[in-house]
């Protein structure tokens, strides 16, 4: 997919376009995140071997239902899309902020939210005598300097 869709674009491009100034950013940085994507999924697949040469991991399964590979996919198939459809308009080149709004959006849902909006805790039958004795304890207290 990688290099169907940069090479599609560099051919288009060279044949029916000019390359501009923003045009040529936004391929450097194309190429950029898909080499960045391609080594992350090549590091989280490698094999681990000890020194005798028995295998100690056999790497991350990148298809897993997900995991982070599905992720980085994902961005792989979003700047694919972008880069072949920026042929029709630059204007599909702001289609990229779909990335970081999919980040936002996970990082809400997972990690924010359920902090934010968490039931509080349940009292025990221990919590509550501890509470009441505090609560006879301040009262003496109170009483004492009254």
């Amino acid at each position: 997919m990688i290099f169907g869709a940069f090479g599609i674009y560099i051919i288009v491009m060279s044949i029916f376009f000019e390359f501009t100034t923003l045009t040529t950013i936004f391929s450097i940085f194309a190429g950029i995140v898909y080499i960045g994507a391609y080594q992350f999924m090549s590091y989280m697949a490698r094999a681990t071997y000890t020194e005798t040469g028995q295998l100690v991991s056999s790497g991350v399964d990148l298809n897993m239902q997900g995991g982070i590979g599905e992720h980085v996919k994902d961005i792989i198939i979003l700047t694919s899309g972008v880069q072949v459809l920026s042929l029709m308009s630059n204007y599909f080149w702001l289609l990229w902020l779909l990335a970081p709004l999919r980040a936002l959006w996970m990082l809400w849902k997972n990690i924010l939210s359920p902090w934010f909006f968490q039931e509080a805790p349940q009292m025990t039958e221990k919590d509550e005598k501890k509470q009441k004795k505090m609560e006879r304890k301040m009262a003496r207290v109170t009483y004492k300097n009254h």
